[in-house]
């Protein structure tokens, strides 16, 4: 990856770092400026001062992870991603810090932005693989984005059970190297046919009404 964000070198920074650790702890309702500040070494009055309240502090968090995902997705369509790393063991480095946060936030409901901009890079990289297909889409790519965001999402909610069926922490370059030649595998070799697939759509069709 490039250098750090030069935000990242500020108190704003040190507060937002603080408050995804409250956060993810204590889940965002529990969680109070008064910790946060004292976690960052500052003032609650310097946490107002550059978020507002405690919901902008949140807002600016997923912003964060938002802008650090976009980052990395255009370094693996760029390739550097690739030349000499295995580009989960290079995700899990720059969201290591993060994961606890994102998980949580996603299972209160919240990380709205994390996950809309998640979806919007799965839109792209599946604009390019439908021109690859041979068959025509049976839904938009707006719900296949979002279902397979969710489904890639579910690794880090559910990853102590996902480390347990696996037989290695996800989080240990053990574990990094088996989650991606699995999802290698996975990915390289559909359940379904498209044959199959299409027999399925044709009984789900009997089953629509009207």
């Amino acid at each position: 990856m490039n250098g750090p964000d030069p935000e990242d070198l500020t108190a704003r920074a040190r507060i937002r770092d603080a408050a995804m650790q409250h956060f993810a702890e204590q889940g965002f309702e529990r969680a109070m400026i008064r910790g946060i500040a004292e976690t960052a070494g500052v003032s609650s009055g310097l946490v107002r001062h550059h978020f507002g309240s405690k919901q902008g502090l949140r807002e600016a968090c997923d912003a964060h992870l938002a802008k650090m995902i976009r980052r990395l997705n255009d370094e693996v369509r760029s390739g550097h991603a690739l030349d000499k790393a295995n580009p989960v063991a290079t995700a899990n480095a720059a969201m290591g810090p993060y994961q606890r946060y994102l998980a949580r936030a996603l299972v209160e409901g919240s990380a709205e932005t994390v996950f809309d901009q998640m979806v919007e890079l799965s839109e792209e990289w599946l604009a390019e693989a439908d021109e690859k297909r041979s068959d025509t889409p049976d839904v938009d790519r707006k719900a296949r984005a979002t279902v397979g965001t969710a489904m890639a999402l579910a690794v880090a909610v559910l990853h102590k059970h996902v480390s347990r069926g696996l037989g290695v922490d996800l989080y240990t370059p053990e574990g990094d190297l088996l989650l991606a030649r699995t999802l290698i595998d996975i990915y390289s070799h559909p359940m379904l046919s498209v044959e199959e697939a299409a027999e399925v759509r044709a009984a789900l069709d009997d089953l629509s009404p009207g």
